[in-house]
């Protein structure tokens, strides 16, 4: 070939000169696969443009070496077309013809099809894709039958495109029947006009996404090329992320649509063209900048992102919302990244369109971005669909920097108040001053892998963003924190999350904010002498302020408050404490739900939670843990007054299944009854606290915290006063 002719020719000349070149390098396979060779791959770009330019699909350009007899290795390049674009004039020979004709190939996604039901007599044992050996199904007469013992797959084909796909009902129904050429029944004549309306405006975009592409190879279009060259994009990268550029003239793009066919009233309501308020004609959008598209979830492009090449102006603008796009509802590369997550890929969030690109081209095909925002909480939950398995913990990426911090801290907050059982995120940070396009180009894949292996948990970010930076040294300081974690915490709506996150940020503050532990003779935890008892005699000690570790007596006529003045209110605590003290073999079945109900602050509460960390010591219970061994650690851990209360006769005889010989069946009973009485009061106490708080302030966070409260109350059957203290779990 000695030149490939420009784009700017006729469309009429560009089809003709494909036809030809189908003709002398291209192949139509038996099952109606057109392709297209070349030792040139900068040929099949072309090829790639100009059949875009003319109404033509084709799949990404593939490359294979080959080796002929005697000669070097050598690359030849491969560009597939999408079989339903092409006309079967293209094809000037005539085996070619014939094949293309004869075939029905979608070259998308191979089905089973039946296209005669006769009684052949014929079976055949099909087996499971994914299981390999294993027995799927059989296949008698042509008829799929039965379900998968594989890998257990079943369902109908509107299920099984959901599950292929990672598509909604809505969507997978959409896709089948443009597919079977059917239109999906419209509601009312408002909705058919709805949906014209946008169809028309996604043609328009698409081919302003053309257009734009069209332009990046032009020579105006030069220093958007080189500026992503420089960004280390080949050839491919910019085709497969379909990259372009906006030239200077703001009115090229208004008039090439005009000739489309398309209204200069549209175009506004797109957003490519805007309208100045002194009544002069709208103009481009996006001017001298390289162009990035935005697609919904089913790859559709809907809105464009631009980063500007020189002169003032933001350094990135995006498409204002219209029909068709909301900036923040979506994520950039979205459609791409909901096929990786059903693959299993992680799904990665990003700051910006070079970082999404980059992590894609490194293997991470899961990346999105936000669009010039915040991460918003509907771009939060459509990162939660995304991920088809039970746990989805999407990866929050953020540059190591203070801004990066700071931008984390948003994300979390926001994040907060939807997590539920198996809804969190990890948050990863990067070396400071890289970005992930940076630090790909520098250390690869597995630097990259190596940051998002070491991403921390949501309740790990939290404490951090809480405690990082802030004093902690007086106790003013300290309750200052405990509160800020306390309303944190609070603004999650899932009881049973919130709960857990409470047991975890309580535990970090006992933890850091505790007093050094003093130890008395062979190493054995210090506690407060007793007069006559076995650890000496003596007054009770202090600390000496401002002398960590320094104790002294009381001053004279000094009398300890008694820990155990407990009003007979807190009873249900004592029962619960007391009853897993004497049965602790109830621990693995009642732990949980000890963890999720706190008490109020003071020994009770001091008491469940040294219960609860007793518990996940598996050293202590690996040693036996029966109540009489128990009760010895907690004696000798400083927890004997609490301990000598809980197992009083006072306390006991309230109810016989709390004492050391009921029955397990008798205690488990007993415990759960106890239980749900307490857990009722604290629900239906936090529900009314969440229905004053909605009427101070009637946002969506107060909305879904009493939503949620109100289900689990329900769900619970809680139903009654706080002061029915259900007797029957007493005597």
């Amino acid at each position: 070939m000695k030149a490939l002719p420009s784009l700017e020719e006729s469309d009429a000349y560009l089809l003709g000169f494909l036809a030809g070149y189908l003709a002398a390098d291209g192949h139509v396979a038996k099952d109606g696969t057109v392709m297209l060779n070349s030792a040139r791959r900068e040929h099949l770009e072309w090829v790639r443009v100009a059949a875009l330019r003319v109404g033509i699909g084709t799949y990404g350009i593939t490359t294979a070496t080959r080796q002929g007899l005697a000669a070097e290795a050598c690359d030849l390049h491969r560009i597939h077309f999408v079989p339903s674009t092409l006309n079967a004039a293209m094809f000037l020979g005539e085996v070619a013809r014939q094949r293309f004709e004869a075939s029905e190939k979608s070259f998308e996604r191979l089905r089973w099809t039946v296209v005669g039901v006769e009684d052949s007599g014929r079976e055949e044992e099909v087996y499971c894709a994914e299981v390999p050996g294993e027995h799927a199904f059989a296949l008698e007469d042509n008829i799929l039958t039965g379900n998968c013992f594989g890998c257990g797959a079943h369902g109908d084909i509107i299920g099984f495109v959901m599950r292929h796909d990672n598509l909604g009902f809505p969507e997978a129904v959409e896709q089948l029947a443009a597919e079977a050429g059917l239109p999906v029944p419209r509601a009312s004549d408002e909705d058919r006009q709805r949906y014209e309306r946008r169809k028309t405006l996604g043609d328009l975009v698409e081919q302003t996404c053309l257009w734009f592409e069209q332009q990046l190879r032009t020579h105006a279009g030069r220093t958007a090329l080189e500026y992503l060259e420089r960004r280390g994009l080949d050839g491919d990268a910019i085709a497969r992320f379909r990259l372009g550029y906006a030239p200077p003239d703001s009115g090229a793009l208004r008039q090439h649509l005009l000739k489309q066919g398309f209204a200069e009233e549209d175009m506004v309501t797109a957003g490519v063209l805007k309208r100045p308020d002194d009544g002069r004609s709208p103009f481009a959008f996006f001017r001298h900048r390289v162009i990035f598209p935005v697609t919904d979830r089913r790859g559709t492009v809907v809105a464009f992102g631009g980063r500007i090449l020189e002169g003032d102006g933001p350094k990135y603008i995006n498409t204002g919302d219209t029909p068709l796009f909301h900036k923040g509802t979506l994520l950039y590369g979205l459609s791409r990244a909901r096929g990786a997550a059903a693959d299993g890929q992680p799904v990665i969030v990003a700051e910006g369109y070079m970082d999404v690109i980059a992590l894609v081209r490194a293997g991470f095909t899961g990346a999105v971005a936000p669009l010039g925002t915040a991460l918003t909480e509907t771009q939060v939950q459509e990162l939660w669909k995304l991920i088809p398995s039970a746990e989805k913990e999407p990866l929050l990426c953020f540059d190591g920097d203070n801004a990066g911090r700071r931008a984390a801290w948003r994300a979390v907050e926001r994040i907060l108040p939807h997590l539920a059982p198996g809804q969190s995120a990890r948050v990863a940070f990067l070396p400071e001053g890289e970005d992930p396009d940076s630090l790909l180009r520098g250390g690869g894949p597995k630097a990259m892998q190596a940051v998002l292996d070491d991403a921390i948990p949501l309740a790990e970010a939290l404490w951090r963003m809480e405690t990082e930076g802030r004093r902690t040294d007086t106790p003013e300081a300290k309750a200052a924190v405990k509160a800020a974690l306390e309303a944190r915490v609070d603004a999650i709506a899932d009881r049973t999350v919130q709960g857990y996150y409470r047991t975890e940020m309580r535990r970090r503050l006992d933890e850091a904010f505790q007093p050094p532990r003093m130890t008395g003779g062979a190493g054995r935890p210090w506690q407060p002498a007793r007069p006559g008892g076995r650890f000496g005699a003596g007054p009770p000690r202090r600390h000496v302020p401002g002398v960590p570790g320094a104790l002294t007596s009381p001053p004279p006529g000094h009398t300890r408050t008694s820990p155990m003045r407990l009003g007979r209110a807190m009873i249900q605590e004592k029962l619960v404490l007391v009853t897993l003290i004497n049965h602790p073999g109830l621990f693995d079945e009642v732990g949980e739900a000890l963890g999720m109900v706190p008490f109020a602050e003071g020994p009770l509460e001091d008491m469940r939670q040294v219960l609860l960390a007793c518990f996940a010591d598996d050293a202590l219970v690996d040693s036996g843990l029966d109540a009489a061994a128990l009760c010895r650690h907690l004696s000798s851990t400083g927890y004997e007054p609490i301990l000598s209360n809980l197992l009083s006769k006072a306390v006991l005889d309230h109810a016989a299944f709390a004492r050391a010989d009921a029955s397990l069946e008798d205690a488990r009973r007993g415990w759960w009854l106890t239980w749900r009485h307490l857990h009722g009061k604290h629900l239906r106490a936090e529900l009314r606290e969440a229905e004053l708080a909605l009427v101070k302030d009637t946002s969506e966070t107060n909305l879904a915290r009493v939503v949620a409260l109100r289900r689990e109350v329900l769900e619970a059957g809680l139903g009654g006063d706080d002061d029915d203290d259900g007797g029957a779990a007493f005597g």
